[in-house]
């Protein structure tokens, strides 16, 4: 059966599924392997261990939310070209997830507590976008990559230079958020007026100081 042989209950269940797997389990992912794994760990400071694993936790969550906005949108895409796009994004933002709780766990650190409640309201405003139409849908998985770019931008510079396990993880996710954008606009996404864009970087500046903390 091919993925467009799919039935609406077969995809709400397949959903169901990836999102205990993403909130409780550990995510399918696909054949690539994690950056920078094979470098050795660096001797880092308590205070430099403690602030990195929560920068990874903080990534974890953004992609605990990247999940749920592509479930979201994917489940109420009016193309099925469209909902393929956004279904084979999010398996590669699988292993971004994937990766992250290894790192967090190297780290000695924990996931954040407030991942379900993120999860919820991202999987709502990705089944919003998808209502909205397509274009704008892809649009908005754009913008959110965009966003995420200059996030992890910012993570990037607060990570030791020679943190090589951390920063090829923050690196590779950065490459990869940049050819989502690329694909989804190719694809007929439209540039989102700006007041949506504010919001957007608002809810996540809320989210990113969540997850640090809790």
């Amino acid at each position: 059966m091919s993925e467009r042989d799919y039935t609406p209950f077969d995809r709400a269940l397949m959903n169901l599924d990836q999102t205990f797997r993403t909130l409780f389990g550990r995510p399918a992912v696909t054949e690539r392997g994690r950056p920078g794994q094979g470098q050795e760990d660096v001797d880092l400071t308590e205070q430099e261990r403690r602030h990195i694993g929560r920068l990874m936790r903080v990534n974890h969550t953004g992609e605990v939310c990247a999940q749920a906005l592509y479930q979201g949108q994917a489940l109420t895409a009016r193309n099925p070209q469209v909902r393929e796009r956004l279904e084979r994004s999010a398996r590669e933002e699988n292993d971004h997830l994937a990766w992250c709780e290894e790192r967090i766990d190297e780290l000695g650190g924990r996931k954040s507590f407030l991942n379900p409640l993120w999860y919820a309201g991202s999987f709502a405003m990705g089944s919003a976008a998808g209502l909205a139409g397509d274009q704008w849908s892809l649009g908005f998985v754009v913008e959110t990559e965009r966003q995420v770019e200059d996030h992890l931008d910012n993570h990037i510079a607060q990570v030791p230079a020679d943190d090589h396990r951390t920063r090829a993880i923050l690196e590779q996710m950065k490459l990869d958020e940049v050819h989502h954008a690329d694909v989804a606009s190719a694809a007929g996404g439209v540039e989102l007026p700006e007041p949506v864009k504010l919001a957007m970087r608002a809810v996540s500046k809320v989210m990113t100081g969540g997850a640090y903390w809790v």
